[in-house]
């Protein structure tokens, strides 16, 4: 049990239940929740009439950062890998949920899926929950695709407002092919050449706006 404490700062405002300033909030509440549901459904048919781009599952590159693993997939790492492959081949927008626990190997799947994505000439955005897990998976992709003069940025608080200002103009004339970072993603000033694949890790730690945001982004900049 602990203090509630409200988004902002703002003062907490207490309803008595069954009175009738409880039953409009209620009912507030309620018709926002239906407005964003149909919203979200209205972008979902859009999408599934859009026709997008096809990601071939045998490039060179991809074969090369394949290779490049030292350990042997596992069973569900294959059938993971063959799912997204399918899903990249389709000219059809698509969302893919991966679901495993720490140390499963479910960033190798994600590495694959960027090598076909990239491959192609068009870029990836890597979105991370905190500044620690974007560092590392910073340090694991750069090693796996530097052989590849693959360019691989990062934006975290831990950057200097000149770094962070380099990093989104390198990105948005597609000198960076893979961005990854937090909430910085999420701002307005970030442009892109070409997305082509956007990775949401631990993505129930994101909210549904700020996860429709960085969907919106990606589809203005594809």
């Amino acid at each position: 049990i602990q203090i509630y404490r409200s988004a902002g700062g703002s003062p907490l405002k207490l309803d008595k239940i069954g009175s009738k300033s409880w039953a409009k909030r209620k009912a507030k509440i309620k018709e926002k929740a239906l407005a964003m549901a149909h919203e979200l459904l209205r972008k979902q048919a859009q999408r599934q009439q859009r026709k997008g781009y096809t990601y071939p599952a045998s490039s060179i590159l991809l074969s090369q950062v394949s290779s490049d693993f030292p350990f042997e997939l596992t069973p569900d790492q294959s059938n993971a890998i063959e799912d997204i492959s399918d899903s990249l081949a389709s000219d059809k927008a698509t969302d893919s949920l991966l679901v495993g626990d720490v140390g499963f190997g479910k960033t190798e799947v994600a590495i694959r899926a960027i090598a076909a994505v990239v491959s192609e000439g068009h870029q990836v955005l890597f979105l991370c929950p905190t500044t620690v897990l974007s560092l590392q998976h910073h340090r694991t992709l750069e090693k796996r695709f530097r052989p590849y003069n693959i360019k691989v940025g990062v934006l975290s608080r831990l950057q200097s407002t000149k770094a962070a200002r380099q990093t989104k103009a390198d990105f948005a004339s597609g000198k960076v092919n893979i961005l990854i970072g937090t909430q910085a993603l999420l701002s307005r000033d970030l442009r892109a050449k070409h997305i082509g694949l956007v990775i949401v890790d631990e993505e129930h730690r994101f909210g549904v706006k700020q996860k429709e945001k960085i969907r919106n982004f990606a589809q203005r900049q594809s």
